[in-house]
């Protein structure tokens, strides 16, 4: 009984949701350019269960690029309205379209001149009446057995509100450092780090000269910990790497003539590197795929900046 009572929910939100596709239109770009064009804020508003559904809307938004706050209409009456600022989009999330709460701040609404987009499932209602661009967010049933509570119409109106969004983000050209910006906490967070803020700098940094003698490359190796040093060359552009990988092949191969090898006869001369704003996520794909264990991060000109190590990320516990 549950299963059934559970497909039977699922199939009237997907269908909803496929409704909702067929029905898109030119309003829904008009909503985008409007959205686009906002110099302040996109100020979502609405009653019980629209209004949570315009508080996840909101929190979408700011999280890609549109800042957007949530104001509920009935503390928005109550003083709540000094929060509207001429520069701002309201948008109002009403299925019915006739929430009095939402009705009673039109004029202010109006006054200011601020632009609004209704997402409504009653296109001829006062609140629809009222706004500059209405997105039909209908369905032809609840999912609820009773047909009350709102269920397959709240799913449309949030699935309206993240299509918005998305648009939004593919038009601002939002990219992953923009993401990684908005989100420091967190596992995403902690993924969208950049590796500059994970790498082994300064003293920490393992660096020699690329005509320093094994004994010296063999400390440098050992004091830093990392497992490998960067060689650079008399400019400090980065020429190569040593690691103890490396070290172990030549051991096995000249023995103990190992020892009077000058590192840049033996070094690594194409090794993988990063910009610093690469993403940590970014450096643990290239280890994985090449099957390494730390990156050099370089600046414009080739100077090493640091090293990123895959214990730095395992910390972070990336995996």
């Amino acid at each position: 009984m549950s299963l059934d009572s559970a497909r039977r929910v699922l199939r009237i939100e997907a269908e909803a949701l496929t409704e909702l596709l067929r029905r898109l239109d030119g309003s829904f770009e008009q909503a985008v350019e409007l959205l686009l064009a906002c110099k302040g804020r996109v100020v979502i508003i609405g009653m019980g269960k629209s209004g949570l559904i315009g508080r996840k809307i909101a929190a979408t938004f700011s999280s890609t690029g549109t800042p957007s706050i949530f104001l509920h209409p009935a503390e928005a009456v109550h003083g709540d309205l000094g929060m509207l600022m001429r520069d701002d989009i309201v948008m109002a999330v009403s299925y019915g379209g006739e929430t009095e709460e939402i009705i009673a701040l039109l004029e202010t609404i109006k006054r200011l001149g601020l632009c609004m987009i209704a997402l409504t499932g009653h296109p001829k209602s006062t609140i629809a009446a009222a706004s500059d661009v209405v997105l039909d967010v209908s369905v032809k049933e609840e999912a609820c057995s009773l047909n009350l509570a709102p269920t397959a119409s709240t799913t449309v109106a949030m699935a309206m509100g993240d299509a918005l969004a998305v648009s939004l983000l593919e038009r601002r050209g939002f990219s992953h450092g923009d993401f990684a910006a908005l989100h420091p906490g967190g596992r995403l967070g902690k993924k969208l780090l950049r590796v500059e803020n994970l790498m082994h700098s300064g003293e920490n940094l393992p660096s020699v000269s690329v005509t320093a003698k094994m004994p010296d490359v063999i400390y440098e190796i050992s004091k830093k910990g990392l497992g490998m040093t960067t060689v650079v060359d008399a400019d400090g552009r980065l020429a190569g790497i040593l690691t103890d990988g490396d070290l172990r092949r030549l051991m096995q191969q000249r023995g103990a003539a190992t020892i009077d090898l000058v590192v840049g006869e033996c070094m690594n001369k194409t090794p993988q590197t990063l910009a610093p704003d690469e993403l940590a996520g970014s450096a643990l794909r290239i280890m994985e795929d090449r099957h390494i264990t730390s990156v050099v991060v370089v600046d414009g000109g080739k100077k090493p900046l640091g090293v990123v190590h895959l214990h730095d990320l395992w910390t972070l516990e990336l995996f």
